[in-house]
């Protein structure tokens, strides 16, 4: 940390403001703490080739040269992939000449920040899918850039860059094939009739969104889609930063388009705006896109079981209500896509049908393209949904919320409250978690999950608690959901109480 200025360090890689807590040098030694992790477990002295790409934001190319530099010091050699999504370099490391992928990237943090996301391999899948590090991997590249003084020393023959080009065209190929298949005929004509505004935040969301759209045959209305690097709003995609005059909650009913999406700056995040150009929230990305593979299958493989749903334990309980409609169930993890992953494959090895995975943050999970969170996979899952069902997003939202518990004032429905508190470390979380599982373990009608942090279910009353320390930022969440918002304030503020209190 330099003065006040944060350098976070987690599962999401490393992140900071720049010419501040993260600095050309910082980044060559993480860099190179990758790449120096990378061959750690090799016998052989084959390539060591990593995929690199940054978000576009403006500024990212000199951290992303410094990242260059730490990966070619330590050995690896680098496919440089300009402007790229986050999922893009995933597809790109699933490559059989790829080891492993790097993002500069500070996802939804605003314009002064950036960092450095790695993308490793599973090699028991053949080195075929591309994840981003579990918690135990992140530690051991954190330790490896923590033990490293000054600039990275070149301990094994120079890397070299092997090529400049994306394989943003693979990403979109995908996508396209896999729309088509869960589509079907019928449902797929019927997207030609759909259009859509985007907001990409002038990032590398466009560079696969724009020519997706184009091959599907939808209507765009681009909206921040010149590649700039420049956002024209604060770029995390929620209510508060669309509605503006001119954004996406404007422009999607003056142009009459069917939907509205909004891409974080390395895409890997997906948030709806319906067709009157009211935001539905990033929790219904994945609710819906449930739904879209639920409604394509008409069925579940008698075989396998249930049909599961892998989200992490901040996710909404929407998810639960869906996947009970159709006969599914939902399996929990730790939050983080790398968990919610490991889960997924868990089960599959199992024999499980595993249908798709995701966050409540907008981040889809669909391993038919990619094991990375995809902006992309959720807006072909959810323009396949509203082709297939002929419904607007705002019936299909509806839908969704008669699935739900019932409260006596306001009916079915979700309402989330989310707040935050700063802190000086992670672990200054700890005794609080231990305080609130000392209240409620063991309370009638309450299900207590110490996965990560506290999670607080009242399944009878459909509410819940989720208390946790941020993997990206020096902040405890709060996250309370319940039907209404007079109960969701109730609990909160219970919660709150119980944390004053630790």
């Amino acid at each position: 940390m330099m003065g006040d200025s944060p350098l976070i360090l987690g599962v999401s890689g490393l992140r900071g403001i720049v010419g501040e807590s993260l600095t050309p040098e910082l980044a060559m030694r993480y860099a190179a703490a990758f790449g120096e992790w990378l061959w750690r477990d090799r016998t052989d002295e084959n390539a060591m080739v990593v995929a690199v790409g940054r978000d576009g934001r403006r500024g990212g190319d000199a951290i992303e040269e410094a990242a260059v530099e730490g990966l070619l010091r330590s050995g690896c050699d680098v496919i440089r992939m300009g402007p790229a999504t986050t999922p893009t370099v995933g597809v790109a490391a699933s490559a059989p000449c790829c080891e492993a992928g790097m993002v500069i990237t500070a996802s939804h943090n605003p314009a002064e920040w950036n960092g450095l996301k790695c993308i490793v391999l599973d090699r028991d899948d053949g080195g075929s899918a591309s994840r981003a590090p579990l918690a135990s991997e992140a530690d051991e590249i954190i330790e490896l850039f923590q033990n490293s003084e000054g600039e990275p020393k070149q301990v094994r023959e120079r890397g070299i860059v092997v090529a400049h080009s994306s394989e943003v065209g693979v990403h979109i190929s995908w996508a396209v094939d896999s729309f088509y298949r869960i589509a079907g005929e019928k449902p797929a004509k019927k997207v030609g009739k759909l259009s859509v505004a985007l907001d990409s935040v002038n990032c590398s969301g466009s560079t696969m969104a724009v020519p997706f759209f184009e091959r599907i045959g939808v209507r765009l209305y681009p909206i921040a889609c010149d590649g700039s690097g420049d956002f024209p709003h604060t770029p995390e995609p929620t209510k508060e930063n669309l509605s503006g005059e001119g954004g996406l909650c404007d422009v999607v009913p003056s142009v009459g388009a069917s939907v509205g999406f909004a891409q974080d700056p390395d895409a890997d995040r997906l948030a709806i705006v319906d067709e009157r150009g009211e935001y539905i929230g990033e929790e219904y990305t994945l609710v819906l896109c449930a739904m879209a593979l639920m409604e394509a299958r008409g069925g579940q493989d008698s075989k396998k079981g249930k049909p599961v749903f892998v989200v992490n334990l901040s996710t909404s309980r929407m998810i639960d209500d869906v996947a009970a409609h159709y006969g599914a169930e939902v399996v929990r993890s730790a939050v983080g896509e790398a968990n919610v992953v490991e889960v997924m494959k868990s089960l599959k090895e199992q024999g499980r049908d595993v249908v798709m995975g995701g966050e409540g943050n907008g981040g889809v999970i669909w391993a038919e393209v990619t094991y990375v969170r995809d902006s992309l996979s959720g807006m072909a899952l959810m323009l396949s949904l509203m082709a297939r069902t002929g419904k607007t997003v705002s019936e299909l939202v509806e839908m969704v919320n008669s699935f739900g518990p019932t409260d006596e004032v306001k009916g079915n429905g979700y309402t989330i409250l989310k707040a935050k508190s700063d802190l000086a470390s992670k672990a200054d979380a700890v005794p609080v978690v231990k305080h609130l599982d000392g209240i409620y373990s063991g309370q009638a009608g309450c299900r207590v999950d110490l996965q990560d942090g506290i999670r607080i279910d009242w399944d009878e009353r459909g509410v819940w608690a989720h208390v946790r320390a941020s993997n990206t930022e020096p902040i405890m969440r709060v996250i309370v959901e319940a039907p209404s918002k007079t109960e969701a304030e109730r609990v909160a503020g219970e919660i709150d109480g119980h944390i004053l209190g630790a």
